[in-house]
């Protein structure tokens, strides 16, 4: 008899030791998901308006930069003899003609010297943190590459212009980086790889470094958006928001840049901290800074996963809204201001 009920009780508690540990890697499931895709306040819905004055001039400014690059010179690679160094003395031009010094850290890749470029904007704290914000200016083979990412370098151009004069409390630092794209992409002749691995031997504190990647493609039209695997049931399916992308290391700083971009900013906005090896969460030059153990994140229009002409040769200009890349500029000036000031 005691047999019998010894029975009876074992595989009851069998069951409630199995579904008790379902709930609770469920329970873990949901938590890692709502800490990846939760971000504060709420994504900006409605009309924006017109464009104010001082807009409308950072558009015309956005709009010269990125038909320079990738009209008059076009696709800016390696692979293509001289736009490389026309892109890169254009930014310098640029730059120096909003009163900055530029600073070029120069390297060889296959017997051929390629360029950096940094201006500084030194900080009030002797020593202190510095913030990055930089872009790639190459382009992939065959394509003028307006969108990836003369969009990106427009934007750099255009903060470090809106920020001249200023002074800071942490150092900013505006970089327009070489050789992003494949066959440079992730490995040792990446320019970003070649910048943040300097910093580190130079002991530069990185409080953040944020990298505008393909920032000017937006659609209305529902199923414009896709995803990753997982991500899509999440999200909106109309492309019509910016996106800020960083990995687990990197999510307080993406809380914080989101938050204030939607306490500011009239434009919708999304915000993922995912792991570094999901497809296009480190396919920019933030990934070069989380190898050194820096907070980064990306700033883009998710690129391939919304933008049909990604690495095309009709990435072309015509193809950018200036209008709400602006409004994404002005949101990731405020952003930066905050990061600067030790916010």
């Amino acid at each position: 008899m005691f047999e019998q009920a010894g029975d009876a009780v074992g595989p009851s508690w069998k069951f409630w030791l199995l579904l008790a540990t379902i709930v609770v890697a469920l329970l873990l499931v949901l938590v890692w998901v709502l800490r990846m895709t939760m971000m504060p306040l709420k994504s900006y819905r409605g009309e924006p308006g017109p464009l104010s004055v001082e807009e409308t001039e950072i558009s015309n400014h956005l709009s010269q930069h990125e038909k320079y690059l990738s009209e008059k010179i076009g696709e800016r690679n390696l692979s293509k003899a001289g736009t490389l160094g026309a892109a890169a003395d254009y930014i310098r031009s640029n730059l120096q003609q909003e009163g900055y010094s530029v600073t070029e850290q120069t390297y060889s890749v296959g017997g051929q010297q390629v360029r950096n470029l940094e201006a500084k904007l030194v900080g009030s704290e002797t020593g202190g943190e510095t913030v990055v914000v930089g872009a790639h200016y190459d382009s992939v083979e065959q394509s003028p590459g307006a969108n990836d990412n003369a969009s990106g370098v427009a934007a750099v151009l255009e903060l470090a212009r809106l920020f001249k004069g200023s002074r800071p409390r942490r150092t900013l630092r505006f970089v327009l980086f070489v050789n992003e794209e494949p066959p440079y992409f992730q490995t040792e002749s990446m320019g970003s790889v070649v910048y943040a691995r300097q910093l580190s031997r130079d002991h530069v504190p990185v409080s953040a470094m944020i990298s505008l990647e393909t920032i000017g493609f937006y659609s209305d039209a529902p199923g414009s958006q896709k995803y990753p695997v997982l991500l899509g049931s999440l999200y909106p399916n109309r492309g019509n928001f910016i996106g800020f992308v960083g990995n687990p290391s990197s999510r307080a700083l993406l809380r914080q840049v989101v938050r204030k971009f939607r306490e500011t900013t009239r434009f919708p906005s999304e915000g993922v901290a995912a792991p570094d090896g999901w497809p296009g969460v480190g396919w920019s030059d933030h990934w070069s800074f989380w190898q050194e153990q820096c907070p980064a994140i990306m700033v883009t229009d998710t690129a391939l996963f919304r933008y049909p002409y990604y690495h095309t040769p009709s990435d072309t200009a015509n193809r950018v809204d200036f209008a709400k890349m602006t409004r994404v500029v002005n949101g990731v000036r405020h952003v930066v201001e905050a990061l600067s000031s030790g916010e």
